[in-house]
């Protein structure tokens, strides 16, 4: 027995990719540009912590990624929420809308308490703005091309995070730290602005129509008339592929955290030049965001679950060669390992989450796997700041390298195969 929802839709309205082109393609810039204000801080910020603030301990110097993540994380489940009760397209103009004084805050802000403030606020412009764009491409591509359409919103955004936080490098290197490299912040959020407001259109009715379409197996527990307590529930333990998505991606961002805040300062102590680490900074978000264009789409073909184990055991190997490596050549190669391992796994959870969940929630079933995953931040900047502290950067990392591999045993052990052609 199967149950069908239904339910009043705006006439006209298709999905899929093709159907959708140009609206799907204004969204993929949208994301590129909120990729982009993530990036203006990967490669200076750590610097700054320790160049301009003289943070001596590396909890301290973490502190910022813990604000970012923190409030990313609960406002990555409002937004899940807000999208559902007011519309996609006022929740994404609210984000850009928070994110205006962030780059002058980074570029003139006079103590560590002005950078801490504004990642609190970048936090909440990536938590509004990144989740609706999720949102809107699960509801414009439909079922069939879910991970496509994730590998192309989340290597946007991160081809995006790469090729800012190498230009940022370089402008640092003749320009120093602050405030040039944080211009390109400035004109990021002012176009996104505009773009958001002026030419992206609702998409709520689309996940409206597919709802009204939708074929729920009875006794599944994934009907489309659940609350919110039932969905958050459902979605961080109820359910195991739901569940085993959500830790992993709490890990994945973890390893973020620590590649965000514990490598640069590794590679300095080394004697890396601010340039060398521009480059390696960039490395990994660069593969990561390239190649999920592939990895969600071979998503579609081959299933989720072995993409997602295969990556987590891939991340735990390549932090663990940035922990045994000394040289420029060993570490460029654990980035583009990272960057692979992220790659595979970063769309396709994104894809189970559209895989399992009932249109009529999906959006709130987003909000709380993005919830936990974006908690992996606060989570990784505590963890890996306290370890670097009481032990060294290599223990940390190391350590962290254990726990990533963990998780893709428990990815392997609990989830089942989502992807309904396989």
């Amino acid at each position: 027995m199967t149950t069908r929802t239904t339910g009043q839709t705006r006439p006209g309205i298709r999905l899929g990719l093709r159907a959708n082109l140009a609206q799907f393609s204004l969204l993929v810039l949208v994301n590129a540009l909120v990729g982009g204000m993530l990036g203006q801080e990967r490669t200076v910020l750590p610097l700054l912590a320790d160049d301009v603030f003289h943070l001596s301990a590396y909890t301290a110097a973490m502190t910022y990624i813990l604000a970012f993540g923190a409030t990313k994380a609960v406002t990555n489940f409002f937004a899940g929420t807000w999208s559902d009760r007011y519309g996609r397209k006022p929740v994404l103009i609210a984000g850009w809308l928070i994110a205006l004084p962030v780059p002058a805050m980074l570029a003139w802000g006079p103590t560590w308490g002005w950078i801490i403030a504004a990642n609190i606020l970048l936090g909440m412009n990536q938590g509004l703005t990144w989740s609706t764009t999720v949102i809107m491409k699960i509801d414009l591509a439909g079922p069939e091309r879910r991970g496509l359409a994730m590998g192309f919103n989340e290597a946007a955004g991160y081809v995006a995070v790469a090729a800012t936080a190498m230009a940022t490098g370089a402008i640092a290197e003749h320009a120093g730290l602050r405030p040039e490299p944080f211009l390109l912040g400035a004109a990021y959020v002012v176009l996104a602005l505009g773009l958001s407001t002026l030419a992206v259109r609702e998409t709520r009715d689309h996940a409206r129509f597919e709802a009204a379409r939708h074929v729920t197996p009875e006794g599944s527990g994934h009907e489309g008339d659940l609350t919110t307590g039932q969905i958050a529930r459902l979605t961080s333990l109820r359910d195991k592929a739901l569940s085993a998505a959500s830790q992993a991606g709490m890990v994945n961002n973890l390893n973020d955290a620590l590649a965000w805040g514990i490598f640069p300062l590794l590679f300095a102590a080394h004697g890396m030049s601010i340039a060398q680490i521009g480059i390696l900074a960039a490395l990994y978000p660069a593969v990561w965001g390239a190649g999920q264009m592939l990895t969600g789409w071979w998503s579609d073909r081959i299933g989720r679950k072995h993409l997602i184990t295969a990556g987590m055991l891939l991340q735990a190997a390549a932090i663990g060669l940035v922990a045994a490596g000394t040289t420029f050549g060993v570490w460029a190669t654990a980035q583009i390992l990272l960057g692979l391992g992220t790659a595979l796994v970063y769309p396709t959870l994104l894809a189970v989450i559209g895989d399992v969940a009932h249109p009529a929630w999906r959006a709130r079933a987003v909000g709380v796997y993005r919830l936990w995953r974006d908690g992996g931040f606060a989570v990784g900047a505590l963890l890996a700041g306290a370890l670097a502290d009481a032990y060294s950067l290599t223990t940390a990392i190391w350590a962290i390298a254990a726990v990533t591999a963990v998780s893709g045993l428990v990815v392997a052990v609990r989830m089942y195969e989502t992807h309904p052609r396989t």
